[in-house]
């Protein structure tokens, strides 16, 4: 398996020390994660290394033969601005610092500084190169209303242009080392996102998911960490855990809200050290899968409350994305309908049936409380049970029903419908306006606007007729 290279972008380091350079390069590999390193020991060649390859940050020593490091630094700066530039210099000089900072440098470092407070400012530059990138990605994306990999999304069946949004911001970060956090109302399809992600990443691993739902404290370490032998009774043999299955890949993290305090305590320390131990280890393993968090509860009202960690709360929503409900992208339902029916027919082993014309109508009017998953399960009965050539609506009806009845039909929000300082209507001038905006909704059709208004369709026909009388 291919070692994917962090960051996806190249760091140059330039000195003309060898042992300082190959003493550098390991540090980062092993203290940062870096891997995509390239060192250049003369500083002649600099400027070409920057032509010919995708390089993001530059380390860069002051004293060297040649062309020396402050000459370097105005070229970068002037032939490739979106390059970070970092100088470590041997002299500890206030004034040769200010200056470079001033040209361009986005630090400046002592090489008789701590080893771990340079590989922090250089951590840091490649998080700040990232997040520029992505931004750049995320506008290009957006003003050109544009996809650059639109197969990653064709499990999605949609035409909505809030989830087209959700694609071009997810095009611009899925090659983030960052968390990601999906949320969505159950049903929504927040596994398709993941895997969608995934495939964006080009990551080498593979796709781990796991429902951390009910998994208690010891539960979710051994799912996630795996256990040594002997670790607890019957640990007869060792285990790998689902990050190690993951690793150089993704891994998939759902219903994050119902992880308990310790569990978070763990999640946290996972992804700020980007290690864990294996239960019954005392021998840390690197981080090395990308991590995405989904959930369908509200995160911000659960730790405003104090049922979810404020710290790993922000650490999850590095990038954040909200999957529409359908009742707000209802165009997508006569696609989403027609592609239920083509796979239902296909898995059952029959022609696949002819919609009524009025099935759409009818769906677009209801809720769906259960999203795009209660919609195909409807689909599924509904071609279960078919006969004949057209569809019966039969089943969608008593599904609809069955979800409008009076035991299950939430209350209606209080919401002002008029405008402010204008008189109000006549009674019998708002059941008028009622019927006819049932009418518009059900696109003529009686029956469905009968269901909409809760009345009997004689008693809507009888309402019509004096409203064209």
């Amino acid at each position: 398996m291919t070692k994917s290279l962090y960051p996806t972008f190249g760091v140059l380091l330039v000195d003309d020390e060898p042992s300082f350079l190959r003493s550098l390069g390991i540090a980062l590999e092993r203290s940062g994660g870096i891997t995509h390193i390239r060192r250049c020991q003369d500083s002649r060649d600099v400027m070409g290394i920057l032509a010919r390859e995708n390089i993001g940050l530059v380390t860069l020593d002051l004293t060297m033969p040649h062309i020396g490091g402050e000459t370097l630094l105005h070229q970068i700066v002037e032939e490739h601005p979106d390059v970070g530039v970092i100088v470590i210099s041997g002299l500890n000089q206030v004034e040769t610092a200010v200056n470079c900072i001033k040209i361009g440098a986005f630090d400046y470092f002592v090489k008789t500084d701590e080893q771990d407070r340079l590989i922090e400012g250089i951590k840091r530059a490649i998080r700040l190169q990232e997040l520029r990138q992505e931004n750049q990605a995320l506008r290009r994306h957006v003003l050109n209303d544009t996809l650059d990999h639109p197969e990653a999304f064709a499990p999605i069946v949609t035409a909505d242009k809030g989830m087209r949004s959700v694609f071009q911001y997810l095009e611009s970060v899925a090659v983030s080392r960052e968390p990601i956090l999906v949320c969505g109302e159950s049903g929504t399809g927040k596994e398709l996102i993941a895997r969608a992600t995934h495939t964006l990443s080009k990551r080498p691993g593979s796709l781990v998911c796991v429902n951390v739902a009910g998994l208690d404290d010891n539960m979710f370490a051994d799912t996630l960490f795996g256990h040594q032998r002997g670790a607890f009774t019957g640990a007869d043999t060792a285990r790998a855990g689902m990050i190690e299955q993951a690793a150089e890949g993704t891994l998939f993290l759902d219903e994050i809200g119902d992880l308990s305090m310790a569990s978070q305590v763990k999640l946290l320390r996972l992804l700020q050290e980007g290690e864990y131990y294996p239960l019954g280890s005392d021998r840390p393993k690197k981080l090395r899968a990308r991590v995405l968090v989904a959930t369908h509860q509200d995160l911000a009202k659960k730790q405003a409350e104090g049922e979810f960690r404020k710290d790993l709360y922000y650490r999850l929503r590095t990038h954040h994305v909200q999957i529409p409900a359908l009742r707000h992208r209802k165009q997508d339902i006569p696609l989403l309908l027609e592609h239920f029916l083509a796979r239902a027919a296909e898995e059952m082993g029959k022609a696949k049936p002819v919609a009524p014309a009025e099935l759409p109508v009818l769906l677009s009017n209801y809720d769906f409380p259960g999203n795009v998953r209660e919609l195909r399960a409807m689909v599924y009965d509904a071609v279960g049970v078919h006969r004949s050539r057209m569809l019966s609506m039969a089943v969608f009806k008593r599904a609809i029903e069955f979800n409008d009845s009076e035991a299950t039909r939430a209350p209606v929000e209080q919401r002002s419908v008029f405008v402010a300082d204008e008189p109000l209507p006549a009674l019998r001038d708002v059941a008028d306006l009622l019927v006819q905006e049932a009418m518009r909704r059900a696109e003529g059709n009686q029956s469905i606007a009968s269901r909409l208004l809760d009345i009997s369709q004689p008693a809507l026909s009888k309402r019509m007729k004096k409203l064209q009388s």
